[in-house]
């Protein structure tokens, strides 16, 4: 099958060209040319027409391009071509996560991110081909082998498919090029593979780009309604817009906030929205990938997103919640692996802790296993884990000559606690770093690195472990109370809100943003945590429809 080689070195070519230097978004479409739409605009308009829209009286945020993180393509290509084998996240090189994978600061192009685009883009294609069923469903008309019905029929994909994979209409200049590639194939079927492949490298579906239109303020854009619903789209529901929110993009129906507010109340009805937002705890507080067997890992998985679903969307309760529950979902494995009572069944059920101590998101198996040390936990990376996550603050990095994988250790002891007597007691930065650290993650040292409960240190019974940390100068025994103490400090909810807005924005927020920030956070408090008013109070802010040009 000829796939269009020009068309695809061209394409890896502008996406190299496309983030090797600040992205401004200015002007048309990548290739310069109008949409069909734009081209019928720009014949009717008159000389009295302002391009300029008004700037918006809060300020907007800083935005730069995007490149599609690995499960955001793999979402794309299930919806838009039933493909379900997330092709993405076995052949794209991985993201970086700190804590999200779409910061994109972090996407650099490179020469195996073309190669894997390339390699799934053939193989994402060629099971589509294999599979009669739902290729007629994504080409959606029949190719008979008469050239005048094939032709319109392939015409009609063309425009098609290509706004919904582009997340716009189609240019002039594109639609002729599709066309192109398409009649230079020997059989109709081998027309739409080419053209579906050569989508899926344009760099407009490989990257949201954002242009907008200009503003009275230098260097802020209004986006248009295509731009709104796919920017909509991906943060809510992590994947493309729909055909119906396309349409309603077509029709100017996302123009005002309150349209955006509509649109994202509607969208937190949809699965994909649940597992969206259980995929941004995951990767905020870090199980998203678990150091465990199979079984276990996904017990926990199951258990935590069973919490994240109950408090945020069946019960619409305060998101704290997540912090205080005193029930989780557990069968006999989990609870087993706890020293729960055992509920009788592999399905897990909801089950009270009782008095176990247990309560929580922070009491579960899947946040007590991260930050580990290579055989057992790790006081300092829990701390500093605490410290950076749940409380948004940083902690210096340890000198490059210090190997933190290495715990400390004593020469007249074998317990954790006299080891760690070298970080309380040398004295200087080494001492005011670990403090802000060792006191948190030993709170915690009860609950070894697969969330069991223990009272010494592994296969040491002479070394009992009392369990108690230290806040900020208030002491508390255990992931409850630490719970506890993060929510009475009030920095918990803050920094949730913190996390919320750099998954939105895709990148750390900076001085600009504070506004957004101390305006959620009040927001947030005064809808009693609810984190679904969170995402719809972001998503419904005037400056969600404007971008601002990244600086030099």
């Amino acid at each position: 099958m000829d796939l269009g080689s020009a068309r695809c070195v061209a394409a890896h070519a502008a996406m190299i060209a496309l983030v090797g230097a600040c992205y401004t978004g200015n002007g048309g479409h990548l290739d310069g040319a109008e949409s069909a739409e734009e081209a019928d605009a720009s014949d009717g308009a008159t000389d009295g027409d302002d391009p300029v829209a008004p700037a918006p009286e809060s300020p907007v945020a800083e935005s730069g391009l995007r490149r599609l993180s690995r499960v955001e393509y793999d979402n794309t290509v299930r919806d838009l071509l039933g493909d379900t084998t997330n092709p993405g996240s076995q052949r794209l090189p991985a993201d970086v996560v700190d804590p999200f994978d779409n910061d994109y600061t972090t996407q650099a192009a490179s020469k195996p991110l073309v190669e894997g685009l390339e390699a799934t883009a053939l193989d994402v294609v060629d099971r589509l081909m294999q599979d009669p069923q739902r290729r007629d469903a994504v080409i959606g008309c029949a190719l008979a082998g008469d050239a005048d019905s094939d032709a319109a029929c392939l015409s009609s994909f063309i425009a098609t498919f290509g706004r919904r994979a582009l997340r716009r209409p189609l240019s002039v200049d594109e639609v002729e090029e599709f066309s192109a590639l398409a009649a230079a194939q020997p059989d109709p079927y081998g027309a739409a593979a080419a053209v579906v492949t050569a989508v899926l490298l344009d760099p407009e579906f490989v990257y949201r780009v954002e242009r907008g239109r200009p503003t009275d303020e230098p260097g802020v854009f209004r986006l248009d309604s295509f731009e709104v619903a796919t920017r909509l789209s991906y943060f809510v529901l992590g994947t493309t817009p729909s055909d119906e929110l396309l349409d309603l993009a077509e029709d100017d129906g996302l123009a005002t906030p309150n349209d955006v507010r509509a649109v994202a109340e509607a969208m937190l009805a949809d699965p994909r929205a649940r597992a969206r937002i259980e995929d941004f705890h995951a990767m905020w507080l870090g199980y998203r990938e678990l150091p465990h067997a199979a079984d276990l890992a996904a017990a926990m998985h199951t258990e935590t997103s069973a919490l994240v679903e109950r408090v945020v969307f069946d019960e619409q309760a305060a998101w704290l919640e997540l912090f205080t529950a005193e029930q989780t979902f557990v069968g006999d494995l989990l609870a087993t692996h706890y020293g729960l009572a055992p509920p009788g069944a592999d399905t897990p059920t909801w089950v009270d802790y009782g008095n176990s101590g247990r309560r929580g998101i922070l009491s579960h198996g899947a946040f007590l296993s991260v930050a580990a040390s290579i055989a057992d936990t790790s006081p300092t990376k829990r701390g500093k884990f605490v410290r950076r996550r749940l409380m948004c603050q940083e902690v210096p990095k340890a000198p490059p000559d210090v190997n933190v994988d290495q715990a400390p250790q004593s020469p007249d002891s074998p317990c954790k606690w006299d080891a760690y007597a070298v970080h309380r007691e040398t004295g200087g930065a080494c001492t005011g770093c670990h403090a802000l650290m060792d006191p948190i993650g030993f709170g915690l040292e009860n609950y070894d690195s697969a969330g069991r409960f223990r009272t010494h240190d592994t296969d040491l019974p002479e070394c009992e472990i009392e369990g108690v940390g230290d806040l900020d100068g208030v002491a508390f025994h255990g992931p409850a109370e630490l719970a506890d103490r993060l929510i009475d400090s009030g920095t918990l909810d803050a920094c949730a809100v913190t996390h919320v807005i750099r998954f939105a924005i895709g990148r750390e927020i900076d001085e600009q943003d504070a506004w957004m920030h101390e305006a959620l956070i009040e927001q947030f408090r005064d809808d009693d945590h609810r984190f679904d008013r969170l995402v719809i109070e972001l998503v419904g802010a005037e400056a969600f429809g404007y971008r601002r040009e990244e600086s030099a």
